[in-house]
């Protein structure tokens, strides 16, 4: 029996496997679809040399958010095990002084202890606005905060923040690469996009309508239909 091409999935911050669960259980059919471990690290260097690690020789790689910065890492690393990639609700620059500050004051509520605090002052940043009081979103973005814990949280924020800006290595990126985003993403804006479909050469764009910055779980007919048609191309 052939081997199923394998997928590696690669989660933003304070999410789990669970935000691809639409997504994994429509492709685990066709494909091994792997996880990759964003937990241990407090570097981006080190989450991509982690995937690498653990990932099998030659591999699809979809990435979201914070992901999408190991992504960009993974590709100027090994280029060549990556088939294709695709970037989700992510952004190639890194953080300007505003951001590096909002940044550290989420740290310092959570060294003070106050992690739920920071949890439900992410909330409404992650959804579209017509999805930010809705129970089972919500209960999924709390649960996967949780899941994740402070600790990681600021493993993860701190690796966020040394993170390079990738943007001078995006022309070196020759596999095939999708781009997705949510159309009223608060994060990942539309002028990100733009940057990147200019920069990968042959790089396409999908916009999902009525969207934020968790498309796999807010539109995930949407987000299985647009993977998995280009994941079997």
């Amino acid at each position: 029996m052939a081997l199923k091409p394998s997928v590696v999935l690669a989660s933003g911050q304070l999410l789990t496997a669970e935000v691809w669960s639409p997504v994994a259980a429509a492709l685990g059919d066709r494909y091994d679809v792997l996880h990759a471990d964003h937990t241990r690290d407090d570097t981006i260097a080190g989450m991509a040399a982690r995937l690498l690690a653990e990932a099998p020789e030659r591999f699809d790689l979809v990435a979201h958010a914070m992901g999408g910065f190991t992504a960009f890492e993974v590709m100027r690393r090994a280029p060549e095990r990556v088939r294709s990639l695709t970037l989700i609700s992510t952004l190639a620059p890194n953080d300007g002084p505003a951001q590096t500050e909002r940044r550290q004051g989420y740290i310092r509520l959570v060294e003070a202890g106050d992690f739920a605090g920071v949890v439900e002052e992410r909330v409404p940043i992650l959804l579209h606005p017509d999805r930010r009081h809705d129970p089972h979103l919500l209960a999924i973005v709390r649960r996967m905060a949780l899941e994740t814990g402070a600790e990681t949280f600021l493993r993860q924020q701190r690796a966020i923040m040394s993170r390079i800006d990738s943007r001078a290595s995006l022309a070196a990126i020759r596999c095939p690469t999708l781009l997705v985003r949510g159309r009223e993403d608060a994060i990942a804006t539309e002028a990100h996009q733009r940057e990147m479909l200019a920069a990968i050469p042959g790089a396409r764009l999908e916009q999902v309508e009525a969207c934020g910055h968790l498309v796999m779980l807010e539109r995930p007919h949407e987000a299985k239909r647009i993977l998995g048609d280009w994941l079997a191309r």
